[in-house]
């Protein structure tokens, strides 16, 4: 049977490259699912992936779901809900943590800014040291600058940078996002994505769409 490019279901499909890795073959937090042919790049081993996705908490039940096809350089960093305390006490302190008696100020589930699930979409790319914020949204297509910190939704095919993270610049116009977001080229099988490698990969936006 003919290959059409590399493995999805192995972790590691560049034997030269091992600090690429399809990370949705190395995780096991049932919360964390990531879609086909997404990477995560580390020379300290990439398989550590989930370290990056911090205050995941069971009791939460927020889930981090990133999209296929998607470039998550070193260090970036997923900080979920559980790292939010309440804010409107006088009081940010979490005291309950502590035990010894000081349990009995243990917040409510609705006394904590939970934000939902954070979700990436497909042939995202983030640079390096990328902090992602709790129940954020990243459309398709978005790039997100190095040592960026997103703690609002980026819009598709958006590039975003700094500070927190502001929108830089569209990389297209909206009729070609508008078309980009219908083709959902990650969504072809591997023999059409094969076939029309070239084009994907070409600057002419005009021969990408005639892909339709």
């Amino acid at each position: 049977m003919r290959e059409f490019g590399p493995n999805p279901n192995e972790a590691f499909p560049n034997r030269n490259l091992p600090r690429l890795c399809y990370i949705k073959n190395v995780i096991k937090n049932p919360n964390i699912i990531v879609g086909d042919y997404t990477y995560y790049d580390d020379d300290e081993g990439a398989e550590n992936f989930e370290k990056h996705v911090t205050h995941h908490y069971d009791f939460n039940g927020d889930k981090l779901i990133i999209g296929k096809f998607c470039a998550i350089a070193k260090g970036v960093e997923f900080i979920m809900n559980g790292a939010n305390h309440r804010m409107a006490s006088a009081t940010t302190y979490p005291f309950n943590i502590f035990g010894n008696g000081w349990e009995k100020a243990t917040p409510a589930p609705s006394d904590l800014p939970l934000k939902g699930d954070t979700v990436v979409g497909n042939d995202v790319w983030f640079g390096q040291n990328v902090t992602v914020l709790p129940g954020v949204h990243i459309g398709d297509g978005a790039i997100v600058g190095a040592n960026s910190v997103v703690s609002k939704d980026v819009p598709p095919y958006c590039i975003v940078g700094g500070n927190p993270a502001k929108i830089i610049r569209k990389r297209f116009d909206d009729v070609t996002v508008a078309f980009l977001l219908r083709l959902k080229w990650w969504d072809w099988s591997a023999e059409k994505i094969f076939s029309n490698l070239e084009i994907l990969c070409s600057g002419d936006i005009s021969q990408i769409k005639k892909l339709m």
